[in-house]
């Protein structure tokens, strides 16, 4: 089908994403409304493709090499050991994923959005009027315009879902996660590929003699003494009664690559007035109670290996932030000439590490619907029936994953290595093997 005018609210990496894929499909007029007014770049925290997706991906067109990222390959989790400053190493599971910072990701697919696409910061779509043969989009300013079909690739608090299905909110999932970007401990990592194909800056594992080098981190000399090391292309995943932390690092500029990490934990019940975390919220430094860091601080103290406590805790306050945790289901993926994608469709729990995949599936789905259908109503009809049962089995994995990770912790301190793989395959029991860790798989 070729020609229409679309409108995409929304405009982080799901939004360009749709807006590349609606562009490539052949739409005449395509406009981004995004209500942030600044750069969206500057988001530092991180997220990561698998390596096979990336691979699908890649192959359609979404994402590249020249895309500035770091090479994960194993996963260690991590208990902690009396004041050994590493901890017990369970086990280490293999872990074929690309980090990313947020912002750069969202930079490069910025840049691959054709010219012809408008694309307006600080322009809030605050309602929408739908009707047989298109869709009127009101700014907050005043501002109306009619487009033949609107995709919502605004969040988890979308106004297009609210229009869709009006009182469908993200349910809160009783625990949250505490995430920020530290400091590297490791100068650079090894690195993706530059822009003019030559081999990037590389470098071999980096022990702690490195680390000391790299930060004054407490507990870096028992390190070196014990002859531990810490290896740039593991993720480390420390677990604790009661949740569990994720770290890796991100490609970074200056000197060295940050830490990501986050951690998910049930939040205490403190005193005086509480957040109403069942709305959906995400809670900037600014808003923290006290009363919370502190407690979140005293956890990490209390429960992590000193190395990587210390890594958590001298995480600038100004970089951390709160995101409780939420699932959503949405009935359909479009109706009538309104669609969603990214978390404006489905949150399923970050502990699928599949959150970006999805929002970039599902403009190669629509990309691909758009090519194949003669009319609106079969690009419609074609997307829904590709996403809507992806999204619910992905919501019901991260369910799984964050009962078993976060809600009813195993005794971590009890396991060896055969035990938590026999413990994460539990976790799989009965999923679909095309949707698993890491996203669901395209290709057959």
């Amino acid at each position: 089908m070729g020609g229409g005018s679309v409108a995409v609210v929304g405009g982080s990496i799901a939004g360009c994403a749709v807006a590349l894929a609606v562009a490539r499909g052949g739409a005449e007029r395509v406009t981004v409304f995004e209500r942030a007014a600044g750069a969206l770049q500057k988001r530092g925290t991180g997220v990561t493709l698998h390596s096979s997706r990336y691979g699908e991906l890649e192959a359609a067109g979404y994402v590249d090499a020249a895309m500035p990222w770091g090479e994960l390959r194993r996963r260690v989790w991590t208990v902690r050991d009396g004041e050994a400053p590493l901890g017990r190493a369970i086990a280490a599971q293999p872990f074929p994923f690309r980090a990313y910072a947020w912002g750069s990701l969202w930079r490069e697919l910025r840049r691959r959005v054709p010219e012809s696409v408008v694309y307006r910061p600080d322009a809030a779509v605050c309602a929408l009027e739908p009707d047989a043969d298109g869709v009127t989009v009101q700014l907050a300013g005043g501002e109306r315009e009619r487009f033949d079909a609107v995709v919502g690739a605004d969040g988890y608090r979308s106004v297009v879902r609210e229009t869709m299905f009006p009182g469908l909110l993200p349910e809160y999932s009783g625990y949250l996660g505490w995430r920020g970007s530290s400091p590297a401990p490791w100068g650079r990592g090894p690195r993706g590929a530059g822009r003019d194909g030559t081999a990037a800056e590389s470098a071999s594992v980096t022990g702690v003699t490195d680390v000391m080098d790299a930060m004054d981190v407490a507990g870096a000399a028992d390190v070196a003494a014990a002859g531990g090391a810490v290896d740039v292309m593991d993720a480390r995943t420390v677990v604790f009664p009661g949740g569990h932390c994720v770290m890796y690092r991100i490609p970074g500029a200056g000197h060295g690559d940050p830490l990501n990490w986050v951690l998910y934990t049930v939040p205490p019940q403190l005193p005086g007035p509480q957040q109403d975390l069942r709305t959906p919220v995400s809670l900037p430094p600014g808003a923290l109670a006290p009363e919370l860091t502190g407690y979140l601080r005293d956890l990490v103290a209390r429960n992590f290996p000193p190395y990587w406590a210390e890594c958590v805790l001298r995480t600038p306050v100004e970089s951390t932030l709160i995101q409780p945790i939420y699932d959503l289901e949405v009935p359909h993926y479009a109706a009538g000439r309104l669609l969603l994608a990214g978390d404006a469709a489905t949150v399923a729990r970050p502990h699928i590490g599949g959150g970006s995949v999805k929002a970039l599936q599902d403009a190669w789905s629509l990309e691909t619907a758009w090519r194949a259908g003669g009319d609106w109503r079969e690009v419609l009809d074609a997307y829904d029936a590709d996403r809507t049962a992806v999204g619910a089995t992905l919501v019901g994995l991260g369910r799984r994953l964050g009962r078993a990770q976060v809600e009813e912790t195993p005794d971590w301190s009890a396991m060896r290595e055969a035990d938590l793989e026999a413990w994460w395959q539990e976790q799989h029991r009965g999923s679909d093997r095309t949707s698993g860790f890491g996203g669901h798989a395209v290709s057959r």
